[in-house]
């Protein structure tokens, strides 16, 4: 089967089931890998170059281990190695579960549940929740959803176009090892300092077809797509990451809010630049939030499906 049909039923397979539990998922695997590894070469080199040693061991074991097992599959019939491919491209797909942990959090404060509203928040950012208002709930919640359509949607698919399974779980490894290392305090800032630079390296191309694929996607479900062109072009640059701010900034503009500013994490409160021109985020802007990530990440694979057609 041609790659692009593959990536499309993984996709589908992720929209239906999204990440069964009880499913033996390779990120948890890569968790464990990174954990076990950075216990071993943290005290021995804790600096750029034993962080360079885990990069280099989890993204090649990803990345090969895959292309392994799909190899291996396809010698004992094309038709099974296609549907082990599939699998393991279904896994690196997040949609389902972004809209599960997104819309458990405005169920939350819709039911005037706050602790519960803060406590779903916080399985999904890195920030402190502990204290915010409804508003910064939903900030967190909105900018969360923003994010996660180029780092769990977009850019997988982009990566199982261009390489396969192979392709798209080395890249599922990358982003799991930015969140596990890539910070930048204490000893993450030399040993996890590849984690974060490959990160952005790997998200820079999604990140910016998703600035320009959000405003179409607005416009196509009724949002304000000129907003989120005018906002994503004048305020992409205001976030810390070289990345996160492309579809933030469009985000904040197709659904009419103001995303950023000061923000609490480990290392202390950090003062981001406002994001957007418009007012605070409410509950019901989150739900809003959902339905643009589906139809930028359906854009993006009917866009893919155009130009296989073509070319």
């Amino acid at each position: 089967m041609e790659r692009v049909h593959l990536v499309v039923l993984a996709f589908g397979l992720d929209l239906i089931l999204g990440d069964p539990r009880w499913f033996p998922h390779p990120v948890r695997l890569m968790g464990w890998v990174i954990e076990r590894l950075e216990g071993l070469l943290m005290p021995i080199a804790p600096g750029r170059t034993g962080g360079a040693i885990l990069w280099v061991l989890v993204v090649g074991l990803s990345f090969f281990g895959t292309w392994a097992l799909v190899r291996g599959c396809s010698g004992i019939s094309r038709g099974f190695g296609a549907a082990v491919e599939v699998v393991l491209l279904w896994t690196t797909l997040a949609m389902r579960d972004l809209d599960r942990e997104a819309r458990e959090v405005y169920s939350a404060l819709m039911e005037g549940d706050l602790p519960k509203a803060r406590e779903k928040l916080s399985r999904i950012v890195s920030r402190y929740t502990d204290g915010l208002p409804p508003q910064e709930v939903s900030r967190g919640a909105v900018e969360s959803v923003a994010e996660n359509t180029v780092d769990g949607i977009l850019a997988p698919l982009f990566y199982a176009l261009l390489g396969g399974a192979p392709l798209a779980m080395a890249f599922k490894a990358i982003s799991t090892l930015d969140s596990m290392l890539g910070y930048r305090y204490g000893p993450y800032r030399s040993f996890g300092w590849l984690s974060a630079r490959a990160d952005d390296l790997f998200n820079f191309l999604p990140a910016r077809f998703s600035g320009l694929l959000i405003p179409f996607s607005a416009l196509l479900l009724g949002m304000d797509s000129k907003g989120a062109l005018l906002i994503m072009l004048k305020d992409h640059n205001k976030s810390p990451s070289p990345n996160s701010g492309y579809p933030e900034a469009a985000f904040a503009g197709a659904l009419g809010v103001r995303l950023g500013g000061p923000t609490r994490y480990r290392d202390g409160v950090h003062r981001l630049p406002f994001i957007g021109e418009g007012r605070s985020p409410h509950p019901r802007d989150i739900p809003r939030a959902i339905r643009l990530s589906y139809g930028t990440s359906l854009l993006f694979l009917a866009l893919a499906l155009l130009l296989w057609s073509l070319f």
